[in-house]
């Protein structure tokens, strides 16, 4: 999935405005001002659209497990290599902020009438070397997002 798709659809399902997305960027170290914000959030066919890196929409996903789950205090500061940003990344990182358990995965999905089973979903999370890890792909991560958009503003 582009980047940008991720930024833009997590956003408008969380309900974040601008202010609220430059304070989750601050949250992992990027400073973001609001005309830099903007650019990133534009479809990639309209006028001032700017690319969104897999860095920096790794650190938006770090903040907003931050902003949603507080700093972890007392933890050891450990230099660990970062991973790269793939979509079985994307959905770990939201499902760590939103604080989400298997079923709140599934159900999730089911909203967006996507059936997987929870071995299907568990091999996802699974380390790269592992003989049922899966990738994940744009269409469960798209669906994953719509359902997360029917969950936090259907409740309204």
């Amino acid at each position: 999935m582009i980047n940008n798709d991720v930024l833009r659809r997590v956003r408008y399902a969380l309900e974040l405005k601008d202010q609220t997305m430059i304070d989750i960027f601050a949250l992992s170290d990027v400073e973001m001002t609001r005309d830099e914000l903007l650019p990133l959030l534009k479809k990639d066919n309209e006028a001032d659209y700017v690319e969104l890196d897999n860095k920096l929409l790794g650190k938006f996903l770090d903040g907003l497990i931050i902003y949603k789950r507080g700093k972890q205090e007392n933890q050891p500061e450990q230099i660990k290599k970062p991973e790269p940003l793939t979509n079985n990344t994307i959905l770990k990182k939201l499902r760590i902020a939103l604080e989400f358990k298997e079923e709140d995965m599934l159900s999730t999905l089911k909203l967006a009438d996507f059936e997987l089973s929870k071995g299907e979903l568990s091999s996802f999370f699974r380390q790269k070397g592992h003989k049922h890890h899966r990738e994940c792909g744009d269409q469960i991560l798209r669906n994953f997002l719509q359902g997360l958009t029917l969950r936090f503003r259907e409740q309204d």
